[in-house]
């Protein structure tokens, strides 16, 4: 009984840990949608860019582990900022189907150019950081960072949109977009710097899923579906909400898991998801 109490809070414990990172995943899409009140569909994707840009910086031209990934970021914050002024901005004042159509073709279009240049191998940037043992429990050391950075980000954006008056800006015309203008402040700036903060937050995801996962073409179907699904839970552009849902599905996952096998968590964690949209379909922290 004492080894299965050991390994069920081992369980508990590394959800926890998986609940980081998937609320850092959750962060800068609830973000977007938030200001732009536009759902980046292809949001995983960019992910995928980031982790293959970290792969050639590291990898194939020599660069230092920690300037390739400081790269990274900036190159998919560059690209966030690029989907919003020439994909994004000219579908602003569409239908939301047709915003998630446009978001769609942009997911699509980058999978299908990324195994044209970069072909189907799985690549690998060949960092495998050794776990942390603590008695008879082991932690993953990525997933371990990744829960410090999650809590760290969370913090920080906070702090940036509370304390500061571009944050002050953001969460105002998110609020209400079409009376900003009057206040003299420029809604595109604020979408093409909203959209490269959230570009950058895939960059800083991209930099942690790369310590655990090979890259391939198709790893944004990987973690695209999941992030979705956990904003939606905790309500679509809601942060606080998404961070929340992020550890609740971990847990389902990890826990679930546990008792049965992997997928089952999965299945389990979906099942939650489906019968929460039954009862509170605006998600955990939405409002009416």
């Amino acid at each position: 009984m004492q080894i299965f109490d050991i390994f069920l809070l081992e369980a508990v414990l590394n959800g926890l840990l998986l609940g980081g990172l998937l609320a850092l995943l959750s962060l800068g899409l609830n973000l977007v949608f938030g200001v732009i009140d536009v759902v980046w569909i292809c949001y995983a994707e960019l992910i995928m860019i980031g982790m293959y840009a970290i792969y050639y910086f590291y990898v194939v031209f020599g660069w230092p582990l920690l300037l390739a990934m400081a790269a990274g970021v900036l190159l998919v914050a560059v690209a966030g900022a690029a989907l919003h002024q020439f994909v994004i901005r000219p579908v602003l004042g569409a239908e939301p189907i047709n915003q998630l159509l446009v978001t769609g073709g942009v997911l699509f279009f980058l999978q299908a150019a990324a195994t044209l240049a970069f072909g189907i191998e799985f690549k690998n940037i060949g960092v495998r950081l050794p776990p942390i043992v603590v008695g008879d429990i082991s932690f993953s050391m990525p997933r371990l960072i990744a829960f410090g950075v999650a809590l760290a980000g969370m913090l920080a954006m906070y702090v940036f949109l509370k304390r500061t008056y571009l944050g002050t800006a953001i969460r105002a015309i998110s609020q209400d977009r079409g009376i900003m203008p009057l206040m003299g402040v420029n809604p595109n700036r604020i979408f093409i710097f909203t959209s490269a903060l959230g570009g950058g937050l895939a960059g800083l995801a991209a930099c942690l899923l790369v310590l655990q996962y090979d890259i391939h073409p198709a790893i944004g179907l990987s973690f695209g579906p999941i992030t979705f699904l956990i904003c939606v839970l905790g309500g679509l552009g809601n942060m606080v909400g998404g961070f929340v849902a992020a550890f609740i599905f971990a847990q389902f996952i990890s826990v679930g898991g546990f008792f049965l096998a992997v997928e089952w968590g999965y299945v389990i964690a979906f099942v939650f998801f489906i019968a929460m949209m039954f009862w509170r379909p605006q998600g955990i922290w939405g409002g009416k």
